[in-house]
């Protein structure tokens, strides 16, 4: 039997923050509305496991390019929508972004969502406490935000002084404003169904799924990766829409068994080239949620390259997943602006 790579446990730094650096989400428990989907949805039609001319030949399938483009203009057109409505009503939706690293990634990743939230007519304000802040002072200012009326929405940024632990000082978020889903009672809610926010990264593989017309419903899903921003949440939210879902992990005996029989697969896992060839099956949909730097300054997927021409669909690296999950935080602050204001 043939041996896979072990699956990392947790996910590394997912598309919102390397796909920034390389190039410039109360929301309901039920996954938003769908985006726009483009206007040719995929086919469904199975796909012919060999050549029609009779030479034996498997010949390659035409692979859609899964972009993430569409989708994230869709969502900042309906935030920018949004922001102006409840601007013109005196309440400016306003994010705040915690931030207590001097990392340069994450510090571009901050300086993107900031620059997106002002074309978009969101506030935002990057709350600055220094590579060395204590997890009581995090913790403190977070709880200060949350007690704010003007701040719809709070992010904690990663990565974190050393000593502190992300799932902890999350907890200090307060749910209505927990626009990536950090808290774990947000996890909570959204696997019991409840009115959350999702974290946006995992709710941005839905919306460029939904954008491009792939269906769900009674579809066999696999998902690469199970940490809290990414893996889990993602599998909550393909359950919520009626799929059969199987979570891999480090653990799991032959993946390319448990992979190869998904209609879906997503993977997010921060190993590049991870899912090859024998990973898929003829007319499956990848949508690769890592985001992995090279030497030159670039950035790979989890997923070899090479599976383009043997798989239906296929989301690029870098723009595909991560420039919907920037619009997604944007979405999910107008959304709690508007739920604080009553709208």
């Amino acid at each position: 039997m043939t041996t896979s790579p072990a699956v990392p446990d947790t996910d590394p730094p997912t598309a919102d923050v390397r796909e920034a650096a390389a190039s410039e989400t109360p929301g309901p428990a039920k996954p938003a509305p769908a985006t726009p989907r483009a206007e040719t949805a995929l086919s469904e039609t199975p796909v012919p496991a060999t050549d029609p001319t009779g030479t034996g030949a498997t010949p390659p399938v035409e692979t859609a390019v899964l972009d993430g483009t569409g989708p994230a203009r869709a969502i900042r057109a309906e935030v920018a929508a949004a922001a102006a409505e409840l601007a013109a009503a005196g309440v400016p939706a306003r994010l705040a972004v915690v931030v207590a690293t001097d990392d340069e990634s994450s510090a571009w990743y901050v300086r993107s969502i900031a620059k997106a939230a002002a074309k978009s007519g969101v506030e935002c304000e990057v709350v600055d406490l220094g590579a060395d802040a204590s997890a009581e002072r995090i913790r403190e200012e977070l709880a200060a935000l949350s007690g704010e009326p003007e701040v719809h929405g709070i992010i904690l940024q990663t990565p974190l002084p050393p000593g502190a632990d992300f799932e902890e000082l999350a907890s200090s978020i307060a749910p209505d404003k927990d626009v990536d889903g950090a808290n774990p009672l947000s996890a909570g809610r959204l696997a019991a169904g409840l009115p959350a926010f999702p974290p946006a990264t995992a709710a941005a593989v839905l919306a460029v799924l939904d954008h491009h017309g792939v269906p769900l419903a009674g579809r066999d899903c696999a998902v690469v990766g199970r940490s809290t921003v990414v893996g889990k949440p993602v599998a909550q939210l393909l359950l919520g829409r009626d799929a059969t879902v199987t979570i891999c992990h480090r653990h799991t005996a032959d993946l390319a068994a448990r992979t190869r029989t998904a209609d879906v697969l997503v993977v997010a896992v921060g190993r590049p080239g991870l899912i090859a060839e024998q990973h898929v099956h003829r007319g499956s949909v990848v949508v690769d949620v890592g985001t992995n730097p090279t030497p030159d300054g670039g950035l790979v997927g989890d997923v070899d390259p090479a599976v383009a021409g043997r798989v239906a669909a296929l989301t690029p690296v870098p723009g595909g997943v991560g420039p919907v999950t920037t619009a997604l935080l944007l979405r999910h602050t107008v959304r709690a602006a508007l739920a604080e204001s009553g709208g």
